[in-house]
Protein backbone atom coordinates (compact mmCIF):
# COMPACT_ATOMS: atom_id res chain seq x y z
CA UNK A 1 0.00 0.00 0.00
CA UNK A 2 1.30 3.80 -0.91
CA UNK A 3 2.31 5.92 2.36
CA UNK A 4 -0.47 8.44 1.62
CA UNK A 5 -2.98 6.02 1.48
CA UNK A 6 -1.66 4.33 4.89
CA UNK A 7 -1.38 7.22 6.36
CA UNK A 8 -5.31 7.84 5.29
CA UNK A 9 -6.35 4.51 5.92
CA UNK A 10 -5.00 4.82 9.82
CA UNK A 11 -6.64 7.41 10.32
CA UNK A 12 -9.71 6.26 9.35
CA UNK A 13 -8.97 2.84 11.64
CA UNK A 14 -8.28 5.07 14.57
CA UNK A 15 -11.62 6.80 14.15
CA UNK A 16 -13.76 3.88 13.23
CA UNK A 17 -15.61 5.72 10.97
CA UNK A 18 -16.92 5.18 7.91
CA UNK A 19 -14.97 6.74 4.49
CA UNK A 20 -15.78 10.29 3.56
CA UNK A 21 -17.18 11.09 7.22
CA UNK A 22 -15.90 13.13 9.84
CA UNK A 23 -16.82 12.37 13.43
CA UNK A 24 -18.77 15.39 14.77
CA UNK A 25 -16.40 16.01 17.70
CA UNK A 26 -13.50 16.29 15.54
CA UNK A 27 -15.41 18.68 13.37
CA UNK A 28 -16.70 20.85 16.23
CA UNK A 29 -13.09 21.26 17.55
CA UNK A 30 -11.42 21.80 14.60
CA UNK A 31 -13.72 24.85 13.91
CA UNK A 32 -13.11 26.29 17.41
CA UNK A 33 -9.46 25.95 16.59
CA UNK A 34 -10.27 28.05 13.20
CA UNK A 35 -12.00 30.51 14.86
CA UNK A 36 -9.96 31.25 17.65
CA UNK A 37 -6.84 31.52 14.96
CA UNK A 38 -8.69 34.01 13.02
CA UNK A 39 -9.79 36.14 16.30
CA UNK A 40 -6.53 36.26 17.99
CA UNK A 41 -3.98 35.01 15.39
CA UNK A 42 -1.24 32.68 16.55
CA UNK A 43 0.04 34.36 19.21
CA UNK A 44 -3.18 33.48 20.96
CA UNK A 45 -2.65 29.87 20.63
CA UNK A 46 0.21 27.24 22.42
CA UNK A 47 2.50 25.25 19.81
CA UNK A 48 0.78 22.08 20.53
CA UNK A 49 -3.03 23.99 19.03
CA UNK A 50 -0.32 25.45 16.01
CA UNK A 51 0.23 21.68 15.66
CA UNK A 52 -3.00 20.63 15.38
CA UNK A 53 -3.76 22.65 12.58
CA UNK A 54 -1.23 22.18 10.55
CA UNK A 55 -1.87 18.69 11.22
CA UNK A 56 -5.87 18.80 10.06
CA UNK A 57 -5.17 18.64 6.44
CA UNK A 58 -2.34 15.17 5.89
CA UNK A 59 -4.89 13.65 8.46
CA UNK A 60 -8.07 14.96 7.79
CA UNK A 61 -10.40 12.48 9.46
CA UNK A 62 -8.39 11.82 12.67
CA UNK A 63 -8.35 13.71 15.92
CA UNK A 64 -4.67 14.85 15.85
CA UNK A 65 -4.78 16.20 19.42
CA UNK A 66 -2.73 13.22 20.61
CA UNK A 67 -0.25 13.56 18.00
CA UNK A 68 0.35 16.90 18.16
CA UNK A 69 1.20 16.49 22.24
CA UNK A 70 3.79 13.20 21.41
CA UNK A 71 5.43 15.52 18.51
CA UNK A 72 5.86 18.54 21.35
CA UNK A 73 6.59 16.35 23.78
CA UNK A 74 9.30 14.61 21.80
CA UNK A 75 10.66 17.61 20.21
CA UNK A 76 10.01 20.66 22.91
CA UNK A 77 8.34 23.14 20.04
CA UNK A 78 6.73 23.80 16.84
CA UNK A 79 9.93 24.83 15.19
CA UNK A 80 11.98 21.79 16.53
CA UNK A 81 9.38 19.80 15.18
CA UNK A 82 9.00 21.01 11.47
CA UNK A 83 12.70 21.12 11.30
CA UNK A 84 13.04 17.11 12.74
CA UNK A 85 14.62 15.04 10.30
CA UNK A 86 12.29 12.40 8.88
CA UNK A 87 13.96 9.26 10.56
CA UNK A 88 13.17 10.89 13.43
CA UNK A 89 9.56 12.21 12.77
CA UNK A 90 8.93 8.56 11.44
CA UNK A 91 9.61 7.10 15.26
CA UNK A 92 6.74 8.57 16.38
CA UNK A 93 4.18 6.75 16.49
CA UNK A 94 1.06 8.35 14.01
CA UNK A 95 3.81 9.78 11.55
CA UNK A 96 3.63 8.87 8.00
CA UNK A 97 4.48 10.00 5.00
CA UNK A 98 1.98 12.65 4.40
CA UNK A 99 2.75 14.61 7.88
CA UNK A 100 6.71 14.50 7.26
CA UNK A 101 5.37 15.95 3.97
CA UNK A 102 3.43 18.66 5.53
CA UNK A 103 6.26 19.55 7.81
CA UNK A 104 8.91 19.85 5.11
CA UNK A 105 7.08 22.22 2.98
CA UNK A 106 5.87 24.64 5.59
CA UNK A 107 9.86 24.60 6.59
CA UNK A 108 10.43 25.22 3.31
CA UNK A 109 8.26 27.88 3.18
CA UNK A 110 9.63 29.17 6.18
CA UNK A 111 13.35 29.70 4.89
CA UNK A 112 11.89 31.02 1.78
CA UNK A 113 10.59 33.71 3.59
CA UNK A 114 13.31 34.33 5.96
CA UNK A 115 15.80 34.51 3.39
CA UNK A 116 13.96 36.96 1.03
CA UNK A 117 14.37 39.50 3.75
CA UNK A 118 17.95 39.70 3.63
CA UNK A 119 18.60 38.44 0.37
CA UNK A 120 20.23 40.78 -2.45
CA UNK A 121 19.33 43.94 0.52
CA UNK A 122 22.31 45.59 2.80
CA UNK A 123 23.03 42.88 5.02
CA UNK A 124 24.85 45.13 7.91
CA UNK A 125 21.41 47.47 8.07
CA UNK A 126 19.35 44.63 8.57
CA UNK A 127 21.50 42.80 10.77
CA UNK A 128 17.91 41.07 12.83
CA UNK A 129 16.42 39.77 9.68
CA UNK A 130 19.93 37.75 8.66
CA UNK A 131 19.90 36.45 12.19
CA UNK A 132 16.22 35.54 12.11
CA UNK A 133 17.21 33.99 8.81
CA UNK A 134 20.13 31.63 10.26
CA UNK A 135 18.39 30.65 13.45
CA UNK A 136 15.15 29.16 10.91
CA UNK A 137 17.60 27.88 8.87
CA UNK A 138 20.29 26.09 11.28
CA UNK A 139 19.35 26.44 14.56
CA UNK A 140 16.98 22.96 14.69
CA UNK A 141 19.86 21.16 12.55
CA UNK A 142 21.28 17.95 14.76
CA UNK A 143 24.53 17.83 13.38
CA UNK A 144 27.00 20.61 12.36
CA UNK A 145 26.73 22.74 9.10
CA UNK A 146 28.93 25.70 7.85
CA UNK A 147 28.17 28.17 5.65
CA UNK A 148 29.36 31.19 3.89
CA UNK A 149 27.59 34.73 3.24
CA UNK A 150 29.19 36.26 -0.16
CA UNK A 151 28.29 40.29 -0.17
CA UNK A 152 29.59 42.75 -2.67
CA UNK A 153 31.28 46.19 -2.58
CA UNK A 154 28.09 47.79 -1.09
CA UNK A 155 27.42 44.56 1.60
CA UNK A 156 24.83 43.37 -0.47
CA UNK A 157 24.25 39.46 0.27
CA UNK A 158 24.98 37.61 -3.72
CA UNK A 159 25.70 34.68 -2.31
CA UNK A 160 24.47 32.00 0.64
CA UNK A 161 26.11 28.70 0.34
CA UNK A 162 26.62 26.18 2.37
CA UNK A 163 30.13 25.20 2.41
CA UNK A 164 30.30 21.47 4.32
CA UNK A 165 28.34 19.66 6.47
CA UNK A 166 30.14 17.58 9.93
CA UNK A 167 29.11 15.28 12.77
CA UNK A 168 26.92 16.53 16.10
CA UNK A 169 30.34 18.67 17.30
CA UNK A 170 32.72 19.20 13.92
CA UNK A 171 32.67 20.28 10.67
CA UNK A 172 35.47 20.70 8.09
CA UNK A 173 36.18 24.10 6.79
CA UNK A 174 38.85 24.50 3.97
CA UNK A 175 39.73 28.28 3.79
CA UNK A 176 41.45 27.82 -0.02
CA UNK A 177 37.54 27.08 -1.20
CA UNK A 178 36.22 29.88 0.37
CA UNK A 179 38.42 32.06 -1.29
CA UNK A 180 37.91 30.89 -4.15
CA UNK A 181 34.57 30.56 -4.14
CA UNK A 182 34.41 34.22 -3.49
CA UNK A 183 36.76 35.00 -6.30
CA UNK A 184 34.23 33.24 -8.44
CA UNK A 185 31.44 35.29 -7.28
CA UNK A 186 33.23 38.54 -7.14
CA UNK A 187 32.82 39.08 -3.57
CA UNK A 188 34.26 42.16 -1.58
CA UNK A 189 33.02 40.78 2.12
CA UNK A 190 32.27 37.31 4.06
CA UNK A 191 30.00 36.67 7.07
CA UNK A 192 30.82 32.90 7.95
CA UNK A 193 28.21 31.04 9.89
CA UNK A 194 28.02 27.63 11.75
CA UNK A 195 25.83 26.12 14.31
CA UNK A 196 26.41 24.15 17.33
CA UNK A 197 23.62 21.09 17.89
CA UNK A 198 24.30 20.87 21.26
CA UNK A 199 22.55 24.74 21.68
CA UNK A 200 26.06 25.90 23.27
CA UNK A 201 26.92 28.81 21.07
CA UNK A 202 30.11 29.19 22.52
CA UNK A 203 32.93 28.86 20.16
CA UNK A 204 35.31 26.01 20.30
CA UNK A 205 39.45 26.62 20.03
CA UNK A 206 38.80 24.55 16.68
CA UNK A 207 36.65 27.11 16.00
CA UNK A 208 38.67 30.42 16.72
CA UNK A 209 42.04 28.81 14.73
CA UNK A 210 39.77 28.03 11.93
CA UNK A 211 38.19 31.80 11.65
CA UNK A 212 41.88 33.01 11.77
CA UNK A 213 42.93 31.15 9.04
CA UNK A 214 40.07 32.04 6.98
CA UNK A 215 40.34 35.68 8.04
CA UNK A 216 44.19 35.47 7.12
CA UNK A 217 43.81 33.88 3.91
CA UNK A 218 40.51 36.85 2.89
CA UNK A 219 43.22 39.92 4.20
CA UNK A 220 45.19 38.05 1.40
CA UNK A 221 42.67 38.93 -1.69
CA UNK A 222 41.83 41.53 0.09
CA UNK A 223 38.26 40.81 1.36
CA UNK A 224 37.09 41.53 4.29
CA UNK A 225 35.57 39.24 6.79
CA UNK A 226 32.78 40.91 8.73
CA UNK A 227 31.91 38.49 11.01
CA UNK A 228 31.59 34.87 12.49
CA UNK A 229 28.46 34.08 13.89
CA UNK A 230 27.73 30.60 15.67
CA UNK A 231 24.14 29.95 15.70
CA UNK A 232 22.86 27.69 19.23
CA UNK A 233 19.34 26.63 19.83
CA UNK A 234 17.86 29.96 21.11
CA UNK A 235 20.43 32.30 20.52
CA UNK A 236 24.01 33.49 18.79
CA UNK A 237 27.08 34.52 19.70
CA UNK A 238 28.98 37.33 17.54
CA UNK A 239 32.73 36.43 16.90
CA UNK A 240 33.35 40.15 16.54
CA UNK A 241 30.91 41.28 19.27
CA UNK A 242 32.94 38.96 21.87
CA UNK A 243 36.34 40.20 20.50
CA UNK A 244 37.22 36.80 18.24
CA UNK A 245 37.43 39.13 15.54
Amino acid sequence: MPLFARDTADALNADKVKPGKVPSYVKDHRQRLRERFDAGGAAAMPDYELLEMILFRPLYRQDVKPLARRLIDAFGDLSAVLAAPPARLRAVDGVGAAVITEFKLIEACAQRMARAKVLNRPVLSSWSALLDYCHTAMSHRETEQFRVLFLDRKNVLVADEAQAEGTVDHVPVYPREIMRRALELNASALILVHNHPSGDPTPSEADIIMTQAIRAAADALSITLHDHIVIGRSCELSFRSEGLL
